[in-house]
């Protein structure tokens, strides 16, 4: 079981940049493929980007192509996505996870607001 801890939402502007965090527990962190997910008011969680255990491999959601990028560094055991032009319908509550997901892992999320 993998503990996740997010951090770095906020409330920014349409058009403006953050960068979100997510720190594992484990010592084995690189070993896992990671995740990062949303889920907005009234709606199911989704995909929004991923990236292998190596950080070779990167895949996005086409919502969010050319506007994310999904990073890690495994010696600090972080996962990191770097979002910019963001838009109100990125307004989500975003989880990170292994992928496939641990049901266990699921933390609090970090609350990314993005006004018009």
């Amino acid at each position: 079981q993998v503990q996740l801890v997010e951090s770095g939402g906020g409330l920014v502007q349409a058009g403006g940049s953050l960068t979100l965090s997510c720190t594992a527990s484990t010592s084995t962190f690189s070993r896992y493929n990671m995740g990062w997910f949303r889920q907005a008011p009234g709606k199911d969680r989704e995909f929004v980007a991923g990236i292998s255990w190596s950080g070779d491999g990167t895949y996005y959601a086409s919502s969010v192509k050319d506007r994310f990028t999904i990073s890690r560094d495994n010696s600090r055991k972080t996962v990191f996505l770097k979002m910019t032009d963001l838009k109100p319908e990125d307004t989500a509550v975003y989880y990170c996870n292994t992928v496939p997901n641990s049901a266990n892992s699921w933390g609090q999320g970090t609350q990314v607001a993005v006004s018009s």
